[in-house]
C-alpha cells in the first residue's frame, strides 16, 4: 500500500522546494539576484564561481519556474522511483553543472549579454537519460525538446536553446555510461 507521508518527501520534491525557496531569495533578497545567481560573463570575469550551480535554481519569472518544476516533478520522480535517490542526485546535479559549464562556452564566445537562468538544462539531462533507456519514448522526448527550444525563438522569446540540446546530449551519454554498471 502506498504511504502518502513517505511519498511527498522524495528527493525530487525536496529539489523543487529548494528551487522555489531560492527563486524567492533571487527575486526578494538580492538587488541583482538574477545577475548573481544566473550564469553570465561574471562567472569568469568576476570570479562568480557558484553560477554553474545557482543558475539551475534561478528563474526568469513565475511561469518559467512553474513550467520547469512541473516537468521536474514528472521526470525526477520517475527516475527516483526506478533508479533511486542517489542516481537522481548524480544525474541532476552533475549533469546540470556540466550543462551549465558547456553552455558557458556559448556565452563566452558568442554572446556576452546572456544571463542563463533556469533548471531546463538539468531537466533536459533527465530527459536524455530517460530517452536512452526508453526507446519507445525517445522520439517523443527529442521532438518535445526541439519544440520547447525552437518555438519560443520563433516568437522572439529569449531562450537558452543550446542548454536544452547540451543537457539532452549529456543525459543520453551519461546514461550510457551509468547504465553499464
Amino acid at each position: 500500500m502506498l504511504n502518502i507521508q513517505e511519498d511527498k518527501w522524495t528527493l525530487t520534491n525536496i529539489i523543487i522546494g529548494i528551487t522555489i525557496a531560492l527563486y524567492l531569495v533571487q527575486t526578494n533578497v538580492f538587488t541583482y539576484g538574477p545577475l548573481l545567481m544566473g550564469l553570465n560573463i561574471y562567472f569568469t570575469e568576476a570570479g562568480f564561481l557558484w553560477q554553474p550551480l545557482t543558475s539551475m535554481f534561478a528563474h526568469g519569472g513565475l511561469g518559467h519556474l512553474a513550467m520547469n518544476m512541473f516537468v521536474l516533478y514528472q521526470f525526477g520522480n520517475l527516475i527516483e522511483k526506478y533508479r533511486g535517490k542517489k542516481e537522481l542526485a548524480i544525474i541532476y546535479f552533475v549533469g546540470g553543472v556540466l550543462t551549465s559549464l558547456l553552455s558557458y562556452l556559448y556565452i563566452y564566445y558568442l554572446d556576452h549579454q546572456v544571463n542563463l537562468v533556469g533548471a531546463s538544462g538539468a531537466i533536459c539531462v533527465l530527459l536524455g537519460y530517460i530517452a536512452y533507456f526508453d526507446k519507445y519514448q525517445r522520439k517523443g522526448i527529442i521532438t518535445w525538446i526541439l519544440i520547447i527550444s525552437v518555438a519560443p525563438l520563433l516568437i522572439g522569446l529569449p531562450i537558452a536553446w543550446y542548454a536544452h540540446f547540451i543537457g539532452l546530449a549529456i543525459g543520453f551519454l551519461f546514461s550510457g555510461f551509468r547504465g553499464r554498471r
